[in-house]
């Protein structure tokens, strides 16, 4: 394969990425509204594109969240440097079109203009609420276990 066939293929890829990457990937601009919505944040957060480009992060961050969430996505707007930069992961709970609570894994990337000021940011985001009960279920079992364990009974 000359390098001219594996640039041509490279070309064709990259987006296809984007598009159809089994994470979702959302992008939203300066002001938190959705730019960009792939299937996969369909499938994940049940609503379509059409119902979420041009809506605010509102749409699947839980209202309890909202406060918090706004102020660090306007302080990085600003310029101010993320906590999560550098592909740090964050969980977080979130919200689908039903009103069902998910818990998600995201790293972000911040998109920067030619001049380096702050543009917007994309996320890419995984469903973990299956992991995250399995997880949860554990730890009330060992609980469970440590607190009917005859060591637990003679403290």
């Amino acid at each position: 394969m000359t390098n001219e066939t594996t640039d041509e293929w490279l070309d064709a890829l990259l987006p296809r990425l984007v598009i159809d990457c089994p994470d979702a990937v959302i992008v939203a601009d300066r002001d938190g509204r959705i730019r960009f919505w792939n299937p996969a944040a369909s499938r994940i957060f049940g609503f379509a594109e059409s119902e979420a480009l041009g809506q605010t992060l509102d749409l699947i961050v839980p209202e309890r969240l909202r406060a918090r969430h706004w102020e660090g996505y306007n302080r990085v707007m600003a310029g101010a440097p993320s906590r999560y930069g550098e592909g740090d992961l964050l969980s977080v709970p979130a919200m689908r079109k039903d009103g069902s609570r998910l818990s998600i894994e995201f790293t972000i990337f911040p998109a920067r203009d030619a001049v380096g000021e702050m543009i917007g940011i994309a996320a890419f985001l995984r469903d973990v609420t299956a992991r995250f009960e399995e997880i949860r279920a554990l730890r009330r079992e060992l609980a469970e276990l440590k607190a009917n364990s005859p060591a637990a009974e003679s403290l």
